[in-house]
């Protein structure tokens, strides 16, 4: 009894936390609805058989539990159930397929960008964040790990023209434009990394060697934090930023005001 007593006390409190937490993520700043709306249905399924596994076992414990002085019949031994299994097989598949599906609907739009979205450079490096804007040609240039130095955290391959006019923002602050796709490309100079802006639920790990992608549109103004969401060494919680959603005017004179790799590099890149 104490046992069943005990597991009332841990769903009902469990739900009832849920509920009433304070925790809850916040306001949405982006176009991204839709994972608010996977994350629910996250909740609810896992939320519901939670619930049902922890009545039937309640329900188990009290309704075939020792009672002293009476007889006690011995438990059929089943182990080859196959009405059970298929049961449990049906069931397990609905609530899988309904947990990934939504998600995997959801991902192929979150790393598909429509086709006016802007393309900004992420950099991750122990412990900050470096961004790159595409010049007047709108082409970003070739970059390299190889070409990373202390004059050169880009990694700007010199040879490539069309990173000439590339904008280089060496600094943790982030500006974009409200009310436009903007498309996030993301690459580290040294080891894993996360770029994660709550408000937008919007982020992605940077993988070393590669480039991962994926898009968002401000809908807000304001300053919101990003930081990394991946432990990459004893520097990670100092990997902080912020990332300003003004309107176009302001953001293309703030985009304006930032140096070029030509200019950084005295004009001989």
């Amino acid at each position: 009894m104490a046992l069943s007593i005990a597991l009332i006390v841990i769903v009902v409190g469990s739900v009832l936390f849920h509920l009433l937490s304070p925790w809850w993520t916040q306001p949405l700043a982006s176009n991204w609805q839709r994972m608010d709306d996977t994350l629910t249905i996250t909740l609810l399924i896992t939320g519901a058989f939670f619930v049902v596994i922890h009545a039937v076992v309640i329900y188990a414990i009290l309704r075939w539990r020792h009672r002293a002085g009476r007889g006690q019949a011995r438990a059929a031994y089943t182990p080859d159930d196959h009405r059970l299994e298929r049961w449990l097989i049906g069931i397990t598949t609905v609530g899988i397929v309904a947990l990934l599906a939504p998600g995997l609907v959801v991902y192929a739009d979150y790393v598909r960008p429509p086709a006016d979205a802007l393309k900004v450079e992420v950099v991750g490096q122990q412990w900050r964040w470096r961004y790159r804007f595409a010049g007047e040609d709108g082409l970003l240039g070739r970059s390299d790990i190889r070409h990373v130095s202390a004059d050169n955290p880009f990694g700007l391959d010199p040879a490539d023209a069309r990173g000439h006019g590339d904008v280089l923002i060496d600094d943790n602050e982030l500006h974009l434009p409200l009310a436009r796709p903007v498309q996030l490309q993301l690459r580290s100079n040294d080891v894993l990394h996360d770029f994660f802006v709550p408000p937008f639920r919007a982020r992605m790990n940077i993988v070393p060697g590669s480039v991962t992608t994926f898009w968002f549109t401000p809908t807000q103004t304001g300053r919101f934090e990003l930081m990394c969401a991946q432990l990459c060494g004893i520097g990670h919680h100092l990997m902080r930023g912020v990332v300003v959603v003004e309107d176009e005017a302001a953001f293309q004179a703030w985009l304006a005001a930032q140096p070029r790799y030509a200019a950084a590099t005295g004009g001989k890149p």
